[in-house]
């Protein structure tokens, strides 16, 4: 795949043309709420077997050759490049794909193997119904190498809406959690309607993971949690609970996001992390935790002072790093999950935690302000879809922040009143897949499904082979 940015005056047929693919293969790439109006500043994935390649500084034509499996020549061809010693920091490269001329006798299988590929892989690139009907001469696209990675997902809707929410992209995810089994101070926990999202998941090889909280929308649960901790007692009655349900429901592990613990509580927290991984395993079940981004052990703040990212690393099988709604509903206007935020989070991460247990979250919504921000009000939640609908409709020009990687842009409404919307595209999704690569984490965590963002989902299987447990 390639990301294309509309320029002034272009059309989908102009694209279509000028990429070698048809105007439906575009749409359907994208689902574009509007195929017949594009704005200017809109990231459009082109459906083609090409990657794009930013040059670093010290890079060589023949070095990112190498590192992409095809040949210089072919990136001089794709390019037209005429002075192959003078590529430059910050040219856009695009990398066509490797090809395969099918021999006699040549199964998908030996060429998969040969390829370090799959045949899913190859059957999908090459939009083949039967692997047992390729013949000799057919020249197939080879797919680019792709990381393994496990991709995370949070529903807060239950019952068959959630359940429709995980068979939408059930194929993408190695792991679904229902958001949340909140915890009493008796130890017991409230129950949810999380069997139907647990028969999607089944059905399509994901992972239910259970996830208990001590917070709800009207109260932190900062006193809830020390009363928890506080209490070898409750906690192990916590403790069956969960287990009660998991055995119940089908749960193969455990999520535990404990947010706004009081700092005092922060060696308790940990020692209830052992114990819960004591209990827990035996039975044949991990324990994840959620984390707040924090960028150093000495931060402060009753989100992060508690969470003790060297002791969750140590202790859980894994982490979700909440790196998201630095854009918050009820501050100023801002990206929700931007990038130099994030790389700043993941530096720390890394060095107290391994890279093969964290997850970066990525947030799944957009949002739009009022201007002039009057602190406190609310921002409209949204949609990607929605918000692209919204540029349209609005004949918004769609700008890119550099610092964070992300899209925005401004309009005016109905009522003369200013708005700014901050959102994620197919720009700001590479940017992120690119950043997991550059780390090596064990993958992606969504917040939250529900949202549409199509560019997303398709961008991810570009990018990347999902982990099926």
């Amino acid at each position: 795949m390639i990301i294309h940015v509309i320029q002034r005056g272009e059309t989908l047929w102009q694209l279509a043309n000028r990429y070698g693919v048809s105007i439906s293969q575009i749409i359907a790439a994208n689902e574009l709420p509007n195929a017949d109006r594009l704005v200017i500043g809109q990231a459009i994935i082109i459906p083609v077997a090409a990657r794009q390649h930013r040059v670093q500084a010290g890079e060589t034509l023949w070095g990112i050759a190498q590192s992409y499996g095809v040949s210089s020549e072919a990136i001089i061809q794709a390019n037209r490049i005429t002075n192959p010693s003078a590529i430059n920091p910050g040219m856009i490269l695009y990398i066509p794909a490797r090809t395969h001329t099918v021999q006699p006798g040549e199964s998908l299988e030996q060429i998969a193997r040969r390829y370090g590929t799959t045949v899913q892989e190859l059957m999908r690139t090459n939009q083949i119904q039967n692997p047992n009907l390729i013949t000799p001469g057919m020249v197939l696209t080879i797919p680019f190498a792709k990381p393994v990675i496990d991709v995370n997902a949070y529903t807060i809707n239950y019952g068959e809406e959630g359940a429709r929410d995980v068979r939408e992209v059930g194929e993408h995810l190695t792991y679904v959690t229902p958001f949340v089994y909140t915890m009493r101070a008796d130890g017991s926990i409230d129950s949810i309607n999380d069997e139907p999202i647990i028969q999607a998941a089944r059905a399509d090889r994901i992972v239910p993971m259970m996830s208990i909280t001590n917070f709800t929308a009207r109260n932190p649960g900062s006193r809830l949690a020390s009363t928890i901790l506080s209490s070898t007692e409750l906690q192990n009655r916590l403790l069956t609970n969960v287990l009660n349900t998991m055995r119940e429901k089908g749960y193969r592990g455990l999520n535990i996001d404990f947010e706004n613990v009081f700092p005092a509580d922060r060696e308790r927290y940990n020692q209830f992390l052992q114990r819960a991984v004591d209990r827990l395993h035996p039975e044949g079940y991990f324990v994840s935790t959620a984390l707040a981004p924090k960028t150093s052990s000495e931060q402060t703040g009753l989100l992060y002072e508690a969470h003790d990212y060297a002791a969750h690393g140590r202790i859980a099988d894994f982490v979700i790093l909440m790196t998201y709604e630095w854009g918050y509903r009820l501050g100023p206007p801002q990206s929700i999950s931007p990038l130099n935020q994030i790389r700043r989070v993941l530096d720390y991460a890394v060095s107290v935690i391994p890279r093969n247990k964290i997850f970066m979250g990525f947030q799944l919504y957009a949002r739009d302000w009022l201007l002039p921000h009057v602190q406190g009000r609310e921002a409209e939640t949204f949609d990607m879809q929605e918000a692209v609908r919204r540029a349209v409709r609005y004949n918004a020009v769609i700008q890119y922040d550099q610092t964070s990687q992300t899209p925005f842009y401004r309009y005016v409404d109905e009522q003369g009143r200013n708005h700014e919307v901050w959102f994620e595209d197919a720009r700001s999704a590479q940017a992120k897949f690119d950043t997991v690569k550059e780390y090596g984490l064990r993958g992606i965590s969504y917040w939250v499904l529900g949202y549409p963002f199509p560019q997303n989902w398709t961008l991810l299987e570009d990018n990347f082979r999902i982990r099926k447990l």
